[in-house]
């Protein structure tokens, strides 16, 4: 079911989050799309199908025999001058990581989603962060949704960000799986023309592959230029946080929506003493949970992480450092790390080292395997925050909801 009105330049619909992405790959007038089909990315596979189908999208979609394949197509696809769509989830991602782990070096814009699932066995299709960040220190850009009308949004934004000729690089965007991809909302959807002026037309200028501009795509370099190419694309990587500012300058103008700071949202944080810190769909139970206290007096709030690579080292310690302690929920997890935590707990207290004034950081690993996050738990794990802030003595990390 579709419901539409205009709203002003744009259209409402009821989308679920992999619809909402087919409909920015549409106004994003793409290319080539490359599919294999693996829960719960596959619904944006089927819905680009529809649109090409009804003949809403003027795309070639090529069905491939398995997700190397998949990803080769639309990495080559995109060395010739084409804008892409690919995308994959959980163990079907992890197949494509040759493909994956060279698209940054060769520096090609190709435009992912990952539709976040558990990464097998014991056999789980629910969400869980480590597919996309498996390719976190290879030089794809990464960005986590909080519902359907991000996916529509971050695609546009990945399209923009990955193709400017400071970073081009890879974007993939990590779609929590079943809470995002397969959940129905309203979403506001931009038309043509102001997407348009958003998006420019993909351009690799003198680095198209083609006859008649003789160039060497992913030549034999060896010891000879090999640490002369992961220093341009690490020099990159480091442009990336202008380039989306200025992105995001452009959407909010344009569109009108995307809140005041590119790289996190900041939820009733004016006056808390203590905040809980997270990416994803966390963001609408955690939301509720700082409601809730805040009617019984808490001063209590919420950080949602949307950019994790780049990932936003020197603004969060700006922002995060007027709290007395921050609770990092990981839907993910790091066996052996240094304090046995989450992958997103590692990199916020690696961020927070330098700092002048440095929050109590404790650790809570939830919502593995796809369980919810339920509003008992996120009061444990508020209460638990707001203790370690106190001075009282908690663990660095929790596992919530464990049953012994």
């Amino acid at each position: 079911m579709t419901i539409e009105k205009p709203v002003g330049r744009q259209t409402e619909k009821l989308t679920t989050g992999t619809q909402a992405v087919a409909q920015a790959v549409k106004l994003a007038d793409v290319d080539v799309t490359a599919a294999y089909p693996i829960r719960p990315y596959d619904g944006v596979m089927q819905a680009v199908a529809k649109l090409i189908a009804d003949g809403e999208l003027d795309c070639e979609f090529i069905v491939a025999e398995g997700e190397h394949s998949q990803f080769e197509i639309c990495k080559h696809a995109s060395a010739v001058g084409s804008r892409v769509f690919v995308g994959s989830s959980g163990v079907g991602w992890m197949y494509a990581m040759e493909s994956l782990c060279v698209t940054p070096s060769l520096r090609l814009p190709v435009v992912a989603m990952i539709g976040n699932r558990a990464l097998d066995d014991p056999g789980a299709f629910g969400v869980e962060h480590n597919d996309a960040m498996a390719v976190r220190d290879l030089g794809w850009l990464l960005f986590w949704v909080e519902d359907a009308q991000e996916c529509f949004d971050a695609t546009l934004m990945a399209y923009r960000v990955g193709e400017d000729p400071r970073v081009s690089l890879p974007v993939g965007l990590g779609v929590d799986g079943a809470f995002i991809t397969h959940s129905q909302t309203l979403i506001k959807i931009p038309d043509q023309e102001t997407v348009n002026e958003f998006l420019p037309p993909y351009d690799l200028g003198d680095r198209l592959l083609h006859p008649d501009n003789p160039i060497s795509i992913a030549p034999q370099a060896n010891e000879d230029w090999v640490m002369e190419i992961r220093k341009q694309t690490d020099a990159a990587a480091r442009r990336v946080k202008d380039v989306i500012r200025e992105a995001h300058q452009d959407f909010r103008r344009l569109f009108g929506r995307g809140g005041d700071n590119p790289f996190f949202e900041e939820y009733m944080t004016e006056d808390a003493e203590y905040v809980l810190f997270g990416m994803g769909s966390l963001g609408l139970p955690a939301k509720v949970m700082v409601r809730r206290l805040r009617e019984r007096g808490e001063k209590v709030g919420f950080v949602r992480l949307k950019w994790f690579r780049p990932f936003p080292a020197e603004e969060l310690a700006e922002s995060l450092g007027r709290f007395r302690a921050v609770g990092v929920i990981d839907r993910d997890y790091s066996y052996g790390s240094p304090q046995q935590g989450g992958v997103l707990f590692t990199d916020l207290r690696a961020a927070l080292y330098d700092a002048e004034r440095r929050p109590k950081i404790v650790n809570f690993i939830g919502g593995l395997g796809g369980r919810e996050l339920t509003p008992e738990m996120m009061d444990e794990m508020a209460d638990l925050t707001k203790r370690a802030g106190r001075g009282e003595e908690i663990p660095a990390v929790s596992w919530i909801g464990v049953r012994e």
